[in-house]
C-alpha cells in the first residue's frame, strides 16, 4: 500500500517494550513493515510556542499536501502523451516516493535542527509559498497555449457544418477573381452522394457541368465544390436545401488561410519549446515540496510529541507501512491495545461521554492514546 503512518511513543524502558511487542505482532500477522523514523532534538522554547507552531503546522501540512496534489496534477497534464510515464517523473532526491519516505533522513544543510523550531518552520513555508507562486506562473502560461491549441483542435475535429476548413482547402478547389463565377462548398450526406452527382447540375440554371469534386469527407458525409454564376447563388441554396443538401458559408481568403496554418505551426513550435523547461521544472520543485512536505510531518510528530508526553524530550518515532488496505482495521486495533496505557484517563473520559449519550457508538479510528500522522501516497497515483 501507498499509505503510512507515523506514530511516536514516550522513549522509556515501558514503551520501548511496547514497540517491540508492536514490532512482533504486525511481523508475525504481516499487518504492517515498521522502520525507526530519525527526528533530530531541537530546540523546544516555550509550550506556548509550541501550542502555536501546532496550529500553524498542521495548516502548512494541509498546504503542503494540495501543493503536491496540483503539481503531481500538473505533471499528468503536461504528459498527456506520455501518461504511462508519470510516475518516473514523482521523484524525491532521485529515488521513488516510497524509498525517500522509509529511508527519511533530517536535511540538517536546508533546516538546521540548531535553529530555533519557529524559524524552521518559517523557512519550509517560505520555500512553499515560492513554489506555489513559481508553479501559477509557469503552469498558466502552459495551460493558455495548450488550451488554444486545444481550442483549434477541436474545431479540425468538428463535422463538417462547423469545423475549420483552412486545413483542407486549397487555391486549385476555388474558381477566384471572376466576375461572374463563384465555387460553393456543399455538404452531401453520404447516402446521398450518388443523387448529389446527378443532380447538383440541374438544381439551378447556370452551373457549370463536371464542376464538382469531392475535396473532405468524414463519417457522416462529404464537402464537395460546385461551380455556378453569381446571380443564380440564392436559388441554387434554395433548391439544394431541398434535396438535403447543405451550401457552407465559405470564402476563400488565401492570406486568412496562410495566418491560420501559421498559428497553428506557431502555437506547436511554442508549446514544443515549453515542454521540456516545464516538466523539468516541475520534477524538481515536486521533489523539492515533496521532501519539505515530510519534513513537516516530522516537525509535528516531534511538537505533538512533546505536548502529548511532555519533558525533558523522549520519544521515538516509527514509521508503519500497513501491507493490506483489509488488515488497516486489525492493525488499527492492535495499535491501540498497546499503547492504551499511555492514556488512560481520556480513554475513560471518552467512554464515559458515549455512555452519556444513547446511541453513541466509539470507533477505534477516531482516538489514539499515541501520537499519530498519515502519509498518503495515494493522492498522487
Amino acid at each position: 500500500m501507498s499509505e503510512f503512518w507515523l506514530i511516536s511513543a514516550p522513549g522509556d524502558k515501558e514503551n520501548l517494550q511496547a514497540l517491540e511487542r508492536l514490532n512482533t505482532v504486525t511481523s508475525k500477522s504481516n499487518l504492517s513493515y515498521n522502520t525507526k523514523f530519525a527526528i533530530p532534538d531541537f530546540k523546544v522554547g516555550t509550550l506556548d510556542s509550541l501550542v502555536s507552531l501546532s496550529d500553524e503546522l498542521g495548516k502548512l501540512d494541509t498546504f503542503a499536501e494540495s501543493l503536491i496534489k496540483r503539481m503531481a496534477q500538473s505533471v499528468v497534464e503536461v504528459m498527456e502523451d506520455a501518461k504511462g510515464k508519470v510516475q518516473e517523473n514523482l521523484l524525491a532526491n532521485g529515488v521513488d516516493l516510497t524509498s525517500f519516505v522509509t529511508h527519511f533522513e533530517w536535511d540538517m544543510a536546508k533546516y538546521p535542527a540548531k535553529q530555533p523550531l519557529p524559524s524552521v518552520v518559517d523557512t519550509l513555508a517560505k520555500q512553499l509559498a515560492q513554489i506555489e507562486t513559481d508553479l501559477k506562473g509557469r503552469t498558466a502560461a502552459y495551460s493558455t497555449l495548450k488550451a488554444t491549441l486545444d481550442s483549434l483542435n477541436q474545431k479540425a475535429k468538428a463535422n463538417l457544418f462547423t469545423r475549420t476548413l483552412s486545413d483542407i482547402v486549397n487555391k486549385d478547389d476555388f474558381v477566384l477573381d471572376s466576375e461572374y463565377l463563384v465555387t460553393l462548398l456543399v455538404i452531401v450526406p453520404t447516402q446521398n452522394y450518388i443523387q448529389w452527382q446527378k443532380t447538383y447540375e440541374s438544381l439551378s440554371d447556370m452551373v457549370v457541368p463536371r464542376s464538382t469534386k469531392l475535396i473532405f469527407e468524414d463519417k457522416e458525409g462529404g464537402l464537395f465544390t460546385v461551380t455556378l454564376f453569381r446571380k443564380v447563388i440564392d436559388d441554387f441554396k434554395a433548391r439544394a436545401k431541398e434535396n438535403k443538401f447543405t451550401v457552407r458559408e465559405f470564402y476563400y481568403d488565401e492570406k486568412e488561410i496562410t495566418r491560420e496554418r501559421e498559428e497553428m505551426t506557431r502555437l506547436l513550435s511554442a508549446k514544443k519549446q515549453q515542454y521540456g523547461p516545464l516538466l523539468r521544472w516541475l520534477k524538481v520543485n515536486f521533489s523539492e515540496a515533496f521532501i519539505a512536505w515530510v519534513h513537516i510531518k516530522a516537525l509535528r510528530v516531534f511538537v505533538e510529541s512533546v505536548l502529548r508526553y511532555g519533558l525533558p524530550v523522549n520519544f521515538q518515532a516509527v514509521l508503519l507501512q500497513p501491507q493490506k488496505k483489509s488488515s488497516i482495521k486489525r492493525l488499527r486495533e492492535v495499535l491501540n491495545s498497546v499503547f492504551k496505557h499511555l492514556d488512560e484517563v481520556a480513554a475513560a473520559s471518552m467512554l464515559d461521554v458515549a455512555m452519556d449519550i444513547p446511541g453513541l457508538q466509539l470507533n477505534n479510528q477516531d482516538y489514539f492514546p499515541y501520537v499519530y500522522f498519515r502519509i498518503d501516497l495515494s493522492l498522487l497515483d
